[in-house]
């Protein structure tokens, strides 16, 4: 998902700062739905119609938002030991069982309704 060489300097960032006693499942997973909610915030009121033009006019300080959900989730994945590719591999195997092409290919149903 991210280099190696971007995820070790994040992981310094937050080192040299000495923020990472601040940092738990449930402080970290708290920051993530927050900025999540601030992302949510570029298009909460904009209709279906108005999204491209949102995202054309806010384009910065929606990257701002992203970058602030993946640099916590990179600290998550860190502290608690989760090998990101991995673990999106393993979901990637299990959705496709829940999610077969012939089932679900243009539709936005849960799984349990295809």
């Amino acid at each position: 998902m991210l280099s190696e060489n971007l995820r070790r300097d994040i992981l310094k960032f937050r080192e040299e700062r000495d923020w990472s006693q601040f940092h738990n499942l449930r402080t970290l997973s708290t920051s993530i739905v927050l900025e999540a909610a601030e992302l949510a915030e570029h298009t909460q009121w904009a209709r279906d119609s108005e999204l491209a033009a949102v995202v054309a006019e806010r384009k910065p300080m929606i990257e701002q938002e992203v970058a602030d959900i993946v640099i916590l989730l990179t600290y998550l994945a860190e502290d608690l030991g989760i090998d990101v590719e991995h673990a999106v591999d393993e979901k990637l195997k299990f959705n496709a069982k829940r999610y077969p092409v012939e089932l679900a290919k243009g539709s936005a149903r849960k799984y349990d309704q295809l």
